[in-house]
């Protein structure tokens, strides 16, 4: 029998406390000191999922902490996810595959029957791994939630694990955060709780220090370090509100605009965007109006005809068809496209009570909603650009779908790109479209930014368009980009954190 992984759980004492960029980090760490590490998080919920190269759904989080640990996303990591399609409904998905939707009450009565499905998954990983770092949800303090938990304590105590629990200084009352968070630990909960890290900290340390000599006193649980704020350019679940004031000032040329819609997912198809230095990139929040971008992005969402009547109800749809008379570029990716369509049908009312709603209209297919989701890893050749934007046809892009619906184009609308690998299989299907300007484009490949040289040959078509030189294409791939800033976020906790005794509470 192959031998158990040892297991170190990340805990907080809330939410957006850093658990996840902190779990990511400690994955490099084990790596880059030569131990076989996987994350672990047995239930996450999010709306921002990936797909593994068996078309199983999961949540990005993971898969980020995957990558740093240098192991491909594997289902096993984030055996539940749970996908919000209201403020009182989520999409259940097990092992990869869309269930269910529940209620929050009939979810949680649920939750005893998932406990084997989370031991398998984590004993799996546990057998091929030296190291597991399970990240937990919340707080584990929240003691409504504590009957039948499986993501926090309960999950501590299914893989055996001690906690360092995590606290947030950049929101304030961080000691009475942790100190509050232990006092409503129940005594044997108590003890798995090893040390603290206070997280996300700006200043000079030597001013914590009678705070953190107090905070051990008080609960006999030794503080392992202060990590201080930092700009590291890595997804983290847990800075939603931060991610969505990127770039606020415009030192850029060339400016890029996200529709924030109410059920947003997948925000993080547009970080590579973000990061070219030439570009603003800014999200439209609720009750603020379009300004005046090069490009317009309407992402995806849980809940397409929602967000579509959204859209009319709050004027943003007028402004779009401003910006069209403009000429400028708008780019719909997976529901952002149906939205760009001329219909969206829900026959089998697959997500509400509507069976019928019209479109935004710029685009010349009509959607149809089905029961079985979509849920690939695809490989195409970008071939339906027009224009100036012509030049980019023949480039490859790798990406992912998970959709819902299927769009049918009109007759004579062109279609965007050339999918020649979906589920693995050589298999030739045309996706997306374009209008006959060129300058409306929508498609089901999220990811499709994540290529790098073609996001960077879209933003140098748009410079130039504005009598601004190109920028040169980056060398690196955006695979090694990332790989870079592991190694950066690990040699920070290398710094800052008492790693001889986070090796010691691992056993």
């Amino acid at each position: 029998m192959a031998p158990k992984a040892k297991p170190i759980m990340i805990q907080g004492t809330g939410s957006s406390v850093g658990k996840s960029i902190l779990t990511t980090g400690l994955c490099r760490v084990f790596r880059s000191d030569g131990h076989n590490v996987a994350p672990f998080k047995s239930q996450n919920m999010a709306l921002n999922s990936f797909i593994t190269e068996d078309g199983s759904e999961m949540g990005r989080a993971q898969v980020v902490q995957a990558e740093a640990a240098g192991k491909k996303p594997d289902v096993r990591m984030n055996p539940i996810l749970l996908k919000p399609s209201t403020d009182q409904v989520v999409q259940v998905i097990l092992m990869g595959k869309a269930v269910d939707s529940l209620g929050a009450v009939d979810y949680h009565s649920k939750k005893p029957e998932l406990v084997s499905l989370v031991k398998d998954a984590y004993e799996g990983l546990a057998s091929e791994n030296d190291v597991i770092v399970i990240e937990g949800a919340g707080s584990p303090a929240e003691i409504n939630l504590r009957e039948n938990d499986l993501v926090n304590m309960g999950m501590a105590e299914i893989a055996d694990a001690p906690v360092i629990l995590v606290g947030d200084i950049d929101k304030g009352g961080v000691f009475a955060s942790l100190y509050g968070t232990v006092m409503l630990l129940s005594e044997e909960e108590r003890r798995r709780v090893k040390g603290f890290i206070i997280n996300k900290f700006r200043g000079d340390v030597k001013l914590l220090e009678p705070g953190l000599r107090q905070i051990e006193e008080l609960t006999g649980i030794p503080v392992l370090g202060v990590v201080p704020y930092t700009d590291l350019k890595i997804e983290d679940e847990d800075s939603l509100s931060e991610r969505f004031r990127v770039k606020a000032e415009s030192h850029g040329k060339v400016n890029v605009e996200v529709l924030y819609l109410p059920h947003v997912s997948n925000f993080t198809d547009f970080d590579v965007i973000g990061m070219q230095e030439d570009v603003n990139l800014r999200y439209v929040m609720r009750g603020e109006r379009i300004g005046d971008p090069d490009i317009l992005i309407i992402p995806g969402t849980k809940t397409t005809m929602s967000d579509l009547q959204f859209l009319r109800d709050s004027g943003l749809a007028d402004q779009i068809y401003e910006l069209h008379r403009k000429g400028r570029m708008i780019i719909g990716l997976c529901g952002g496209f149906q939205i760009l369509g001329k219909t969206i049908q829900d026959p089998h009312h697959a997500e509400s009570t509507i069976d019928e709603m019209p479109g935004l209209g710029l685009l010349d297919v009509d959607t149809v909603f089905e029961t079985i989701k979509t849920t690939t890893q695809v490989f195409g050749r970008l071939t339906g650009m027009r224009g100036s934007f012509e030049e980019l046809n023949g480039m490859e892009l790798k990406g992912y779908e998970i959709h819902m619906g299927h769009s049918y184009r009109r007759m004579g609308a062109p279609h965007l790109i050339d999918i020649y690998n979906r589920f693995g299989m050589d298999t030739e299907v045309a996706d997306g479209s374009v209008d006959e300007t060129g300058k409306i484009i929508g498609t089901y490949v999220h990811g499709i930014f994540d290529n790098l040289l073609f996001t960077r040959k879209l933003i140098n078509i748009i410079r130039t368009e504005k009598g601004l030189d190109k920028v040169q294409a980056p060398l690196e791939s955006y695979e090694d980009f990332k790989d870079r800033e592991y190694d950066k976020l690990a040699a920070l906790l290398k710094s800052c954190l008492d790693m001889d005794k986070i090796y010691e509470i691992l056993g």
